[in-house]
């Protein structure tokens, strides 16, 4: 199932900013739970209620992300209308809440999946519901990837993963993201996470340097005043290096997609790793942008991704990959 950009829409900004922005998202019905953290925080997360025996698809969003994402509306509406069974757990503080804790998330947040998946078996086994899948998308990606590979003898209950536009080499996409148009993307992630971080100031006034948080002008300074520190990382270029999900795609057993378009601004082609584990496809298409993958006639719509994702996941034949085939719900459906 190979990805081909429509004409319309070319190169990797456009094919970034698109489908975020001008796609309209469909409409999911979420029911939420809070769920406490085991050091006294909370998460909360974002239920799409499916039928009995049907699997459960566990969705980690990007940096500053939500249940409100183009991307996870557009997969949680998949799945619904397949009667699966979803959930969207929401970094600290990405609910549209503050959260208690001094700390908030980060791209290598390994243990933290963990607790959240070995919740998300419980609750799998409590509802009676199939197959355990997980997702991850950008930061949430490659924090997924970062558990498959270290825990991966406690991942072992999960049937497949997928990460999506996951910043596999931090070093390298924190590097691009500083420059050019890309600084653009910067400005936006910054316009969030500031001020949350002037609200966790008042919450515990010396956990950072404000002043420095303020003059922050990239993601680079902002790691090495806020997220670096604060979650056990010496500075900005430990926590790029040790956090990369390209350190971890030999350990992984988990059968994983990981999907990276080559003309991701986030990430150059360049840093794309090129070995993985016997059980990782890297599937690097030349287009795409960084979650993106908009098809169809203007104004096109994100229905390629979920159908990717949902395709890899069920273990479709090779057979059943064509467009035509895919064209169809009903025979997405029948291929799960």
């Amino acid at each position: 199932m190979n990805y081909q950009a429509p004409r319309w829409l070319p190169g990797g900004h456009l094919q970034t900013i698109y489908p975020a922005i001008f796609i309209p998202k469909p409409a999911v019905l979420f029911r939420r739970e809070r769920w406490n953290t085991p050091d006294g925080d909370f998460i909360d997360v974002d239920f799409v209620d499916g039928n009995p025996g049907k699997p459960l698809l566990v969705l980690f969003h990007g940096l500053e992300g939500s249940s409100n994402s183009h991307y996870a509306r557009s997969l949680m509406a998949h799945i619904s209308a397949l009667g699966w069974n979803g959930a969207l757990p929401h970094f600290r503080g990405c609910s549209g809440e503050l959260n208690l804790a001094p700390r908030f998330y980060h791209s290598g947040d390994a243990q933290e999946v963990d607790w959240i998946m070995q919740a998300m078996r419980r609750y799998r086994d409590q509802n009676d519901l199939g197959a355990l899948y997980a997702t991850g998308v950008s930061l949430g990606g490659n924090a997924l990837l970062r558990w498959l590979g270290e825990f991966q003898h406690e991942s072992d209950f999960v049937e497949a993963a997928c990460a999506i536009s996951a910043p596999l080499d931090l070093t390298g996409g924190g590097a691009a993201l500083g420059k050019g148009f890309n600084r653009l993307y910067t400005a936006l992630f910054l316009q969030t996470l500031k001020p949350k971080c002037l609200k966790k100031l008042e919450q515990f006034p010396d956990l950072f340097d404000r002043v420095s948080l303020l003059k922050a002008s990239n993601l680079y300074e902002f790691d090495n005043i806020v997220t670096a520190p604060l979650h056990g990382y010496r500075d900005t270029d430990d926590y790029w290096h040790r956090a990369s999900a390209k350190h971890v795609l030999n350990d992984i057993t988990v059968r994983t997609l990981v999907l990276n378009a080559r003309n991701d601004p986030f990430l150059p082609t360049c840093h794309l790793p090129q070995v993985a584990a016997k059980n990782v496809t890297l599937d690097y298409p030349e287009e795409g942008g960084h979650v993106g993958f908009a098809v169809g006639t203007a104004p096109g719509s994100n229905e390629w991704l979920p159908r990717k994702i949902l395709h890899f996941l069920s273990g479709a034949p090779a057979e059943k990959t064509n467009p035509e085939y895919l064209d169809s719900q009903d025979a997405i459906q029948s291929i799960l």
